[in-house]
């Protein structure tokens, strides 16, 4: 590539970012290298239901993440920000504790009728290690089985301390265990969706003293699956936590596990539950979440006003407008859009994930650089996307319509450039993208 790449604002910070914080970002999703290495805006000056403006003032439509999955009701929603600014305007925080922790847990209850406490955190991988705490005080015994994404911490990670491929269908390609204790070797066990048998050996072989899984992720779930491992937790006292941070709210009025009828004995809610303010839920059996009584689980920002006051409003919102189901349905509409055109080109794609966060691969050694391509091109649109849309449900159908206007003229070319035996490489105006994380695409 001879051409000279014409660095914005947003990467001049970036490349700033990443000599004075490790990582150069928070959170590895956005991570900018994920999307268009030198090109990526990569930063945002404001945003708006589902429109984000970069540090020049340029607008686009958001149909990448909507906020890695946070922003259900679009960016800045009129009724939650008002609620929050009159919370802010009260003091979000004091010596005493707020009243609006208690009003949520009674809503979140009554949702979860099968529960019957609850404790809150403000990030999902924290709320997850509070469910497997409440857990294993609950228990004679502390390893864990998973199956799915449950974030950062040691108790996850220490699963590739046995064999550096052991989160691979979970989260990234080798994973490194640096600064994670050898002693927590052979304590978390990973196993496949829809393997009963994988998670029928682990069982045998350790005693646990839970099982934590996302419902679904990439593929359906089958119902006989989640079926099997709920009688296997029941009949050996192990509590099944079924993380929901990315999935609750999405496809049913709470959880994903509603569309399948299981109960669990944990769920844990995170992301889109205040519509992008700070908050995760650990919902819960009163005889296992009665033990953080009897361990020390506190933290001083647990406490803060706002996401509990956004929280409420967002779920009544969500109940209100039953958003669950314009996510489906949009997210259904981008699938068919994808199967139409990719048949339409001859292009060969597998389309995976839940109907309301829909995602494909390209079916080629190449994959990142066709991801890049898209990128690219619907980027000179002024639309930030990739092969994974998290829906909003404020996203119009005029906004689908303008996404496949493009994504025709988009796989059209990819589709000539193929039929041509043109390298897709000589097509891209950046480098590739980085692979991202649970796909390994």
């Amino acid at each position: 590539m001879t051409k000279k790449i014409k660095i914005n604002m947003g990467q001049k910070y970036w490349n700033e970012a990443k000599k004075i914080i490790p990582g150069g970002t928070m959170l590895f999703s956005k991570n900018p290298d994920l999307y268009l290495p030198k090109k990526w805006p990569a930063y945002f000056l404001k945003a708006k239901n589902v429109h984000i403006w970069d540090l020049e003032g340029k607008k686009y439509i958001d149909l990448a993440t909507m906020g890695v999955g946070t922003n259900i009701l679009g960016y800045a929603n009129s009724e939650v920000n008002a609620e929050v600014i009159k919370t802010i305007k009260k003091s979000n925080i004091s010596t005493l504790n707020s009243v609006e922790e208690i009003k949520l847990t009674k809503l979140l209850l009554k949702i979860n009728p099968w529960a019957q406490m609850i404790r809150y955190t403000k990030t999902g991988g924290e709320a997850n290690l509070v469910a497997l705490r409440a857990a294993r005080s609950s228990s004679k015994n502390y390893k864990v089985a998973f199956c799915g994404y449950h974030g950062w911490h040691d108790w996850y990670l220490s699963a590739n301390l046995e064999n550096s491929n052991n989160l691979n269908t979970h989260l990234l390609p080798n994973v490194n265990t640096i600064g994670i204790p050898k002693k927590f070797k052979n304590q978390s066990f990973g196993f496949k969706f829809n393997d009963i048998k994988e998670f029928k050996k682990i069982v045998q072989k350790n005693k646990l003293a839970a099982v934590i899984m996302e419902v679904s992720r990439l593929k359906e779930t089958k119902k006989k699956f989640l079926k099997e491992i709920r009688k296997i937790t029941k009949k050996k006292n192990i509590s099944l936590i079924y993380d929901e941070c990315t999935s609750g709210f999405r496809e049913t009025f709470g959880g994903l596990f509603k569309k399948y009828g299981i109960t669990p004995d944990i769920v844990v809610y995170g992301k889109s539950i205040a519509n992008g303010y700070p908050l995760c839920a650990i919902v819960g059996k009163k005889n296992i979440m009665k033990n953080l009584e009897k361990s020390f689980v506190s933290s001083t920002f647990w406490t803060d006003r706002v996401g509990y006051a956004a929280a409420i409003k967002t779920l009544n919102i969500m109940k209100r407008e039953k958003t669950w189901l314009k996510l489906k349905r949009k997210g259904l509409i981008i699938k068919n859009l994808w199967k139409k055109y990719a048949k339409k080109y001859n292009l060969d794609i597998t389309i995976q994930g839940l109907d309301a966060l829909p995602t494909f691969v390209f079916n080629y050694d190449n994959h990142l650089e066709l991801k890049t391509y898209i990128t690219q091109e619907f980027l000179k649109k002024n639309i930030l996307t990739s092969n994974t849309i998290y829906l909003s449900a404020y996203h119009s159908n005029k906004i689908i319509k303008k996404y496949e206007k493009i994504l025709n003229t988009v796989f059209k070319k990819i589709s000539e450039f193929r039929k041509n035996k043109i390298e897709i490489s000589s097509k891209l105006e950046s480098p590739v993208c980085l692979g991202g994380l649970r796909s390994n695409k």
